[in-house]
């Protein structure tokens, strides 16, 4: 039994649950590498659309719903005190599903075969929406909601729209729906997948995570209560206007005002830490907010003057945002739970954390996402073979890096199990 910060770890999932999906999703980073590189090097034939299309899907599903399932099976008994029953099965079966289903996606795209179509609106449909419907129940059961709990409530909602709508585009393609909608689903499907889902359990996260990680000053009331709900609304206004023919330009600036004013909040917070250790979880922090905030601009200049040329770079700052902060998480996270899980057996052997993941790799990490970032950011204004190539090699290295990093905390646990006696309580 532990309790910190206002967490609740009596109810906290076995280790594997949350590793697997993290090594799962380092995976997908290697895949999503060695895929860029083979078709810049035209080791494979796909056209453009194709590509953008696999790629995408590999990055949302394989690497960013990955951390972030497994995120959601920790953080949900441990921020929020709901008990997930049998969440060691639970969490295969999502895991088994989103897996085949991705790799049956990457096959639909590719041969746009209405076959693979409708299996992977089966398959993978159904693993999210069983994952994602079990959590929500699990939620709504919470009588007195914290801001991060009614945060995961809204974020999990907005998951299930996304896996909907995700659903029936599927359906279009293979032939067995009307796809007189398809547009305006798409745009509601990108708009539930990044603002609702990943953006909105960032937030709702951060709520809980910065002050207690950080010992930060807590966000403003009107921030911790209102801003999720209010961005929820938002996204649902939009899609009606969306289905309705309304422009929704002035829906769109709304949003990116309130993640602009959020991510310049978490960033003060950041920087008035009462604990001001040179720490690379802080900075991944404070790059990827820094990075929402840019999103955030660009959105807001092109929803006032319908400016086209920077979307490539909010598309680049976006992903960055996600992935900075699934990086800060993933340090975090991963040496708690092997020195809390191995504490909590009994064994006074347990590595401390900084044993586990050593803070000097979290950094090189850190080096090798910036300088990613940066040389992508570049490439997008001046098109260069050989930097095409760089950036492959880094992104291959980033996620090579990371699961490099899992393996070895997961060899210390297995390590100290292996080689330790436990006091028996």
């Amino acid at each position: 039994m532990f309790n910190q910060g206002g967490l609740s770890l009596e109810q906290a999932p076995p280790i594997s649950v949350v590793l697997r999906f993290f090594v799962t999703a380092s995976i997908f980073g290697l895949l999503l590498g060695f895929f860029s590189l083979s078709s810049d090097l035209n080791l494979i034939s796909l056209t453009k659309y194709s590509f953008e299309l696999i790629a995408t899907h590999i990055l949302a599903l394989g690497i960013m719903a990955s951390f972030m399932l497994g995120a959601m099976f920790q953080m949900l008994p441990v921020i929020a005190g709901v008990v997930i029953k049998m969440p060691t099965k639970k969490a295969m079966v999502a895991h088994i599903l989103l897996t085949i289903g991705i790799f049956l996606q990457i096959g639909a795209f590719k041969t746009s075969s209405s076959f693979l179509y409708l299996a992977t609106a089966i398959i993978l449909g159904s693993g999210l929406l069983h994952t994602s419907t079990l959590m929500l129940k699990e939620v709504v059961k919470i009588k007195d909601h914290s801001s991060s709990s009614k945060g995961m409530l809204f974020a999990l909602i907005s998951f299930i729209l996304t896996i909907i709508f995700g659903i029936i585009m599927l359906l279009i393609l293979a032939g067995y729906i009307d796809g007189s909608f398809f547009s305006q689903i798409k745009e509601a499907h990108y708009s539930f997948a990044l603002f609702g889902w990943v953006t909105l359990l960032i937030i709702s996260i951060s709520f809980q995570v910065v002050e207690m990680f950080y010992v930060t000053p807590k966000y403003p009331d009107v921030i911790s209560k209102y801003l999720v709900l209010s961005i929820f609304i938002l996204l649902i206004l939009k899609t009606i206007m969306l289905f309705i023919g309304v422009n929704s330009n002035i829906i769109t600036a709304i949003l990116a005002l309130l993640f602009m004013v959020y991510s310049a909040i978490t960033i003060y917070r950041l920087y008035k830490r009462r604990r001001p250790t040179s720490d690379a979880t802080v900075w991944f922090w404070r790059l990827g907010m820094g990075l929402l905030f840019i999103t955030s601009s660009i959105i807001l200049i092109n929803s006032s003057i319908l400016n086209n040329s920077l979307k490539d770079i909010s598309y680049i700052t976006f992903i960055g945002f996600v992935l900075s902060i699934v990086f800060a998480m993933v340090y975090k996270i991963v040496p708690f739970l092997v020195w809390f899980h191995l504490s909590n057996q009994g064994y006074m052997e347990a590595p401390m954390m900084h044993d586990v993941i050593h803070p000097k790799k979290a950094k090189i990490h850190f080096y090798i996402h910036t300088a990613l970032l940066t040389l992508w950011i570049i490439n997008a204004f001046f098109y260069i073979f050989i930097l095409k190539i760089i950036l492959d090699i880094l992104l291959i290295s980033s996620f090579g890096l990371l699961l490099y990093n899992l393996i070895y905390a997961i060899n210390k646990y297995r390590y100290t199990q292996s080689n330790f006696e436990p006091i028996k309580w």
